[in-house]
């Protein structure tokens, strides 16, 4: 069987042929050649690599162009309600524990970047505020008219009801239930 680049054998129950694929940017330009539209095998092969020939000096002649970053909206392991914003600690240089609201954004990929705001010095509510406010400006610089959120107040109501939660007390059903009964 004959071998090209871009150029591999289908064969199912009712497809035979070569289909071209060529990749650029995230996307594939593809093509099937059938056996039987092409008058055989050994045809419909020859028209494959000559049309991946032309398709590749199509792709080539594209301008370059950066990759659009992908938007993450929603993770269901966020326990603010607000993504890139979480409540943790840090510990100062004498091992004292500080509840804070951590804030991190990814200004191009591969790279990491964060803040935190005291809860102890702002309080929750400012703290929280706080740090929605940074996050949706770091997002706003990054992604520009591809954020949807139009104000940090937008961020700051969808964790609002968050507020004090830390992310190991989340409470079960059962206890739930326990104390609408008493």
């Amino acid at each position: 069987m004959p071998r090209e680049k871009g150029v591999i054998r289908i064969d199912s129950d009712s497809t035979h042929g070569w289909q071209v694929r060529v990749y650029r940017h995230g996307k594939t330009y593809s093509k099937l050649f059938s056996d039987r539209k092409c008058g055989g095998t050994e045809e419909a092969f020859q028209e494959a690599v000559a049309y991946r020939e032309e398709l590749q000096a199509e792709v080539d002649a594209m301008p370059e162009s950066e990759p659009k970053r992908r938007l993450i909206r929603h993770n269901k392991n966020n326990a603010t309600g607000v993504l890139g914003v979480s409540r943790t600690f840090k510990r100062d240089r004498h091992g004292h524990r500080h509840e804070v609201y951590a804030v991190s954004w990814n200004p191009a990929p591969g790279e990491a970047r964060g803040t935190s705001f005291s809860i102890r010095k702002y309080g929750e509510e400012t703290a929280f505020k706080m740090a929605c406010k940074l996050r949706f400006q770091k997002m706003k610089e990054i992604y520009e008219d591809r954020y949807p959120l139009t104000s940090y107040l937008e961020l700051y109501e969808q964790g609002k009801g968050h507020l004090g939660k830390s992310a190991g007390t989340k409470t079960s059903k059962k206890s739930t239930r326990k104390k609408a009964k008493a």
